[in-house]
């Protein structure tokens, strides 16, 4: 059995990257580890799914001297462990995993790129974002795309060669928990509780988002499209569910609305553990976004018979079947309040988009189906 480490730059990533992912392997006999960077999460993720870990600072951000310390000691741990294997997750996760691993001898790289952060980027900015992509696929033996059109974009670009790529089924890199994910094994009065908490009446219309708040995600339209219909119509509501952050920050207008309009339920930062019983609320789920790697939300969704409503941008083109799941929409705010109002009207339509959606997700994207190609991965 091999000894497996996982970089990551921060502990709330972990239950969506990997999960019970990490329990799945513990119980073939491989021995799990996580360098990540300290959070007062990770004693509590590290008895839930069976890893040790060390606490490691690795940015977000480009810091010289931080970063090679950061590689300096996970090299530490690759010898301290015996590592067999090392995966590193998003650019500067992979990129303190891919560079310790080679100075290491680790033989099993894998860099899972989680998407293409340089999308949205312009000028030296994007030319340093594609040259650390370079850099960490060049020192990985493989590398895990999580989507199709991310492996598309990864060979349209130059980042690796084909030969290099690895697709895990038809996407993702843990799959969904299918059990956990859907709407008959909530708990109603639990369920109840968090109505009532948040204020969201029996009869509402709960348009949702999950995920970072952030221009990229295309919030700004989100909550311009809303104000549209909210005047149309007086009991849809909004749900955010998700953190501000600094990097990629909306306007301060946009935030203030978000925080003012009683009909905007933003809840800030909530527990993955969680998570379900938000999804329970909605009666659609909404993802503007400008990219994405593969959104899991998406799958979330889905997998809870919501209808979909996203983009044609790497990662969400995957995500949903045209007319049948979902619809895509452009990133007008007329058109996105457009396609909301048609799920509004047609209740039927919003009951068959979820119901082959959750289809979908079974057939596709099952976490043991993932767990299973991550398996040959690692034994290749």
């Amino acid at each position: 059995m091999s000894n497996l480490l996982h970089v990551v730059n921060i502990s709330f990533v972990i239950p969506y990257f990997l999960g019970k992912q990490l329990n799945y392997f513990a119980e073939k006999g491989h021995k799990e580890y996580v360098v990540c960077s300290p959070t007062n999460e990770l004693d509590e993720l590290a008895v839930k799914y069976c890893f040790e870990y060390k606490a490691v600072v690795v940015l977000r951000k480009i810091s010289i001297g931080k970063d090679l310390r950061a590689v300096k000691s996970t090299i530490e741990y690759i010898k301290e462990k015996h590592i067999d294997i090392i995966t590193g997750h998003t650019p500067k996760g992979a990129l303190i995993a891919m560079l310790a691993g080679y100075f290491a001898g680790v033989p099993k790289r894998f860099y899972f790129r989680h998407g293409l952060v340089y999308e949205t980027s312009h000028g030296l900015k994007r030319w340093l974002l594609i040259t650390i992509d370079r850099l960490a696929a060049r020192l990985a033996t493989k590398v895990v795309c999580v989507s199709p059109s991310v492996c598309y974009r990864s060979l349209e670009d130059g980042l690796n060669s084909a030969a290099k790529q690895v697709l895990l089924s038809k996407g993702t890199c843990n799959g969904i928990d299918i059990n956990r994910f859907y709407r008959k094994n909530i708990d109603e009065n639990q369920l109840s509780d968090l109505r009532a908490k948040l204020h969201i009446l029996d009869d509402a219309f709960v348009i949702g988002f999950t995920g970072r708040l952030v221009r990229d995600k295309g919030i700004i339209e989100l909550i311009r499209a809303f104000h549209l219909l909210q005047e149309k119509y007086s009991d849809m509501v909004l749900l955010l569910v998700g953190m501000l952050e600094e990097r990629d920050a909306l306007p301060r207008d946009v935030v203030d609305v978000m925080k003012s309009n009683p009909k905007i339920i933003y809840t800030g930062y909530v527990s993955n553990a969680l998570i379900e019983y938000y999804y329970a609320l909605m009666n659609c789920f909404v993802l503007p976004s400008y990219r994405e790697g593969f959104p899991t939300s998406v799958l979330e969704a889905s997998a809870m018979e919501l209808p979909v409503i996203t983009t044609k941008v790497t990662g969400c083109i995957d995500s949903i079947i045209e007319n049948k799941t979902g619809f895509f929409v452009e990133h007008t705010v007329c058109e996105l309040a457009n396609v909301i109002e048609r799920l509004y009207i047609s209740k039927d339509k919003c009951y068959a988009l979820g119901t082959q959606g959750r289809q979908f997700v079974v057939d596709n994207f099952e976490e043991k189906i993932i767990w299973e190609e991550i398996e040959k991965l690692y034994n290749g």
